[in-house]
């Protein structure tokens, strides 16, 4: 009998696990826990092969978990989360002969490489150049950015474009700037371009209006934007007309001309208002360098598990350790 290995896409609100025949890239037993429910991943492992009815003499001996946080050397500290480990130590207890820890979008990125056809939605039309860097762009609990190249096997270009600041392009942004910098002493593109920051951006509009916030959480923003409410539309439309600006940024730096696919747990959900807003407008609009920005095709990823695929690519490519 085939061992199975661990899969896994973890984030500061979620951490998704899965099963997977070392070789193969489709998911299996995949199940959802709350990050905020253990101390760390050890103990979100063990519970889900708990969950699955796996015990120590079936446990799985090789692991790729993908983690929201730069991966650097043995110790690593979630960017939105209070887990600190040593991947080491992970490795040890879980029992794993092989582990590969990796960022959250490097995970994304790969994933995408792996989806099926409906699982891909034209955003933007373009031509792509099967020969140059792709781009995985897409908003969270954070806000993740990284690079693909191409080759026998594909080449990860991890990234922590997230965390660059944020630049008002018009005058109603340089009111939102100016209410974030009241709040925080940099304002990264972060602040705004996630599940939290997209709240943040609804109570800076309700701010600069004077209005009462009817909205506590960031689903509710979306739901009243469908409903009508005028203050979380406008909310929502400048969300996606920032994400242009600054997806179309990070394309034009990294050179992505082999197209930008946009992941993520929050686009999805937004598939219907894409079209409505600015967002495609925004992404070329690069002064002289607008025709190189327009030609560049964006999609969007539907599937709830392209960080799952990806973290079983990653098991399977040797450029990755």
């Amino acid at each position: 009998m085939t061992r199975l290995a661990l899969i896994g896409d973890i984030g500061g609100t979620n951490a998704r696990f899965a099963l997977v025949t070392p070789g193969e890239a489709e998911p299996r037993h995949v199940h959802t826990l709350p990050s905020a429910d253990y101390p760390g991943p050890v103990e979100a492992a063990r519970d889900y092969l708990a969950l699955v009815g796996l015990n120590a003499d079936d446990a799985p001996r090789e692991a790729c978990l993908a983690f929201a946080c730069p991966v650097d050397g043995d110790r690593m500290s979630m960017t939105n989360g209070p887990w600190a480990f040593s991947r080491r130590a992970v490795q040890q207890t879980l029992g794993l002969s092989r582990f590969k820890a990796i960022n959250d979008f490097t995970a994304q990125a790969l994933g995408v490489t792996c989806l099926a056809p409906g699982d891909i939605i034209a955003v933007k039309p373009g031509k792509a150049k099967p020969d140059a860097v792709q781009l995985a762009f897409g908003p969270g609990t954070g806000l993740g950015v990284a690079g693909l190249f191409p080759g026998r096997h594909w080449h990860l270009l991890p990234s922590e474009g997230g965390h660059v600041a944020f630049a008002a392009t018009d005058a109603h942004e340089h009111g939102l700037l100016r209410h974030f910098q009241r709040r925080y002493d940099r304002v990264s593109v972060e602040r705004i371009l996630s599940g939290p920051g997209l709240l943040e951006l609804y109570l800076a509009h309700c701010s600069l209006a004077g209005t009462p916030p009817r909205c506590a959480f960031p689903a509710e923003v979306t739901v009243a934007a469908d409903e009508g409410d005028a203050l979380a539309r406008e909310t929502l439309l400048r969300f996606l007309k920032i994400l242009g600006d600054i997806c179309g940024d990070a394309a034009l730096t990294l050179g992505a001309r082999g197209g930008v696919t946009l992941c993520g747990g929050i686009l999805p959900r937004l598939r219907d208002w894409l079209p409505k807003s600015r967002f495609a407008v925004a992404f070329a609009a690069k002064g002289r360098m607008s025709a190189y920005t327009a030609a560049i095709p964006v999609r969007l990823a539907v599937s709830p598990w392209t960080g799952l695929l990806g973290a079983a690519a990653a098991l399977r490519n040797p450029q990755i350790h």
